[in-house]
């Protein structure tokens, strides 16, 4: 077998150093596996049986799907319940979904409801460079038997870019290594490779005995009559320009409200795990052509949502993204996603997509239990997930919880508390590493729930509006005050009894300035029309009112003196009097001497110089008097 790698020839139409480097790193790999292997050689032997394969490999995404046809001959005594798959280590690392099904044809697997179950398993003397998986056949193989499956691998990140950093204006280029023979521990008959690349355009790739290209598909083979873990190592460089969009993690919250709505939300944090962007990014060669300066970058995604999912947003950690279009129809909704830049290899973002479903259609009743049947993966196309959550959110009082799915999940629970919550609502979180397109398929969480739970939020808020009236009309007909007959309560009356007397005595003060007013009215109508008997008249009436408010005043005043809390205000209250009285005083002055100077037929000048003094006299107490009475407003 040593000789058998030793005739390889490899065809690189790269003369860079480092392809070769890594060509050798890949063929170490195998002699490595050569060297483990040969220990158990004689043990593979026993098996009995031997293969026809038919293997597919497509290599059109970021995603590497390796399917296989399988013709199972059972040449032995004993009966044959499995077979046994194997994987080399740098394969079966990224290892995401392995099915095994019933054959539909020459390399199409595709996924059926049916398939047989697949294990993890050690058989002994086994090299621990290999990792098996054994397929359980629906029925032992006696000794002549056949049986034919179909046989599907997903792996991730087993593309590898070369070289590892471009530019902007450069191609991505991948490589992926793989064995030209299928690795088995049957002896194989017949077998056949197809790689399927996304383009035409091939680098390089290792051509052994029957080897073609044809366009963007390289095929390996027939090979017959392989010997037990027979293997070939070959390596394809090829450009793809697909873009890597990898979710480092994804969060998918699934809220369940028996109202009738199921709330989901995903989080997200990509990042293109393609080759690396070096150099500056120019957004001018971009816009200009974004298919030549940024073929590999990611410019949208597209998610494929439930058929009646409404109300969808997208947002990222500043906002609303309105560079999103969303297709609906009674089939399928489409969400098609724009990132706010074009995302490069290494580039990051992080947004938020959120959208409701019809309960009805996803929540069901099963032996006395509520029934949740909902996808698990990803709605957008071609990601890849390094991990991947799930949680579940019951309504507050689910009990019973379980979970079936139909690959593996880590488990854990969690509550949460939201709005008009008593002990929180139970949250059911399934955790799944490594996930891929194929692990978007249903998965169910039965719960028991009783119905009159639900009453319980409505009558929470019945009962707080209820509280909150009788609360209101607790307070409007009961005295809340404190004892009529403590000190405190009687210093509060004799203080709104000081406000209300000091408020009467503003107003007389207010009447009074009115009055002052009308005399110097009348005194301007003297002047316009000489009437000094209208002028005597007013003057006469002014002398009566004022006496009367005199009188009003008096009262409040004696009050004001003998109350103790008005101690503090009394004088300014005073001071206010006497000034309004001095004002008044001026006033009556002023009044006399003009109505004299006109009955005496002196000129305006003459009467001028007569008033002159009382002018300034009653402009300077009428300033007072209006500062005394802001002044014990703001008291």
């Amino acid at each position: 077998m040593l000789s058998e790698i030793s005739s390889f020839s490899f065809i690189v139409s790269c003369s860079k150093s480092k392809i070769l480097v890594f060509i050798h790193r890949s063929l170490f790999v195998f002699f490595e596996v050569v060297f483990g292997l040969r220990s158990c050689l004689n043990l593979t032997l026993s098996f009995g049986c031997w293969l026809v394969g038919w293997l597919q490999t497509d290599l059109t995404s970021q995603i590497a799907r390796i399917t296989s046809t399988l013709k199972v001959v059972n040449e032995g005594s004993s009966l044959v319940t499995e077979v046994l798959l194997a994987f080399p280590e740098n394969q079966a690392k990224h290892l995401a979904h392995l099915t095994a099904n019933p054959t539909e044809g020459k390399g199409k697997a595709k996924g059926s409801s049916i398939g047989y179950p697949v294990q993890n398993v050690h058989p002994k003397d086994m090299p621990p460079a290999l990792t098996f998986y054994s397929v359980a056949l629906p029925k032992g193989l006696g000794k002549g038997d056949s049986f034919t499956f179909d046989v599907l691998a997903v792996f991730t990140h087993v593309l590898k870019p070369f070289p590892e950093k471009i530019t902007q204006a450069d191609i991505q280029l991948l490589v992926f290594q793989e064995s030209a023979y299928y690795l088995s521990p049957y002896a194989v008959k017949v077998q056949t490779l197809s790689v399927k690349l996304p383009d035409a355009r091939i680098e390089s790739y290792t051509k052994v005995e029957n080897t073609k290209s044809v366009g963007s598909e390289i095929k390996y083979g027939p090979y017959e009559n392989l010997s037990p873990l027979s293997y070939s190592p070959i390596v394809v460089h090829f450009e793809s320009n697909q873009p890597f969009a990898v979710a480092e993690e994804l969060v998918r919250e699934i809220e369940i409200s028996h109202w009738g709505n199921i709330q989901v939300t995903e989080h997200y944090k990509l990042v293109h795990g393609g080759a690396q962007s070096k150099g500056e990014f120019s957004r001018l060669d971009y816009q200009v052509r974004p298919h030549v300066r940024g073929q590999s970058a990611i410019r949208r995604l597209v998610a494929k949502l439930p058929p009646r999912a409404h109300s969808v947003y997208y947002r990222d950690e500043i906002g609303n993204v309105s560079t999103s279009n969303l297709w609906s129809d009674s089939k399928k909704t489409e969400l098609e996603i724009e990132p706010r830049y074009p995302m490069f290899g290494g580039w990051r973002t992080a947004f938020t997509i959120g959208y409701g479903l019809p309960l009805h259609e996803y929540l069901f009743e099963s032996d006395g239990k509520r029934v949740l049947n909902i996808s698990f993966g990803c709605p957008v196309n071609e990601m890849v997930i390094d991990t991947l959550i799930v949680k579940v959110v019951l309504p507050e009082g689910s009990r019973d919880i379980s979970v079936s799915a139909p690959f593996p999940l880590k488990q854990e629970r969690e509550t949460k508390f939201s709005h008009l919550d008593l002990v929180g609502r139970p949250v059911v979180v399934l955790e799944k590493t490594n996930a891929v397109p194929e692990h978007n398929q249903k998965f169910q969480v039965y719960y028991k729930f009783n119905s009159l739970a639900m009453l319980t939020e409505p009558l929470m808020l019945i009962s707080g509006f209820f509280l909150v009236f009788i609360a209101g009309i607790v307070y409007m007909h009961v005295d809340m005050s404190i004892s009529k007959s403590s000190p405190s309560y009687l210093a509060k009356l004799q203080w709104d009894e000081v406000q209300a007397a000091i408020q009467k005595i503003q107003n007389i003060i207010n009447r009074c300035l009115l009055i002052h007013d009308k005399l110097e009215a009348s005194l301007r109508n003297l002047s316009r029309t000489g009437d000094v008997q209208a002028c005597k008249a007013a003057r006469k009436a002014a002398d009566g009112s004022l006496k009367e408010l005199s009188k009003e005043m008096k009262p409040l005043l004696a009050f004001l003196q003998s109350s103790q809390q008005a101690a503090q205000i009394l004088p300014k209250v005073e001071e206010l009097v006497v000034k309004e009285k001095d004002l008044e005083e001026r006033l009556m002055a002023k009044h006399s001497t003009v109505v004299d100077c006109y009955e005496k037929k002196y000129g305006g000048r003459e009467i001028e110089s007569r008033v002159a003094s009382h002018l300034q006299k009653i402009t300077a107490l009428r300033q007072e008097v209006d500062d005394l009475l802001e002044f014990i407003d703001e008291i």
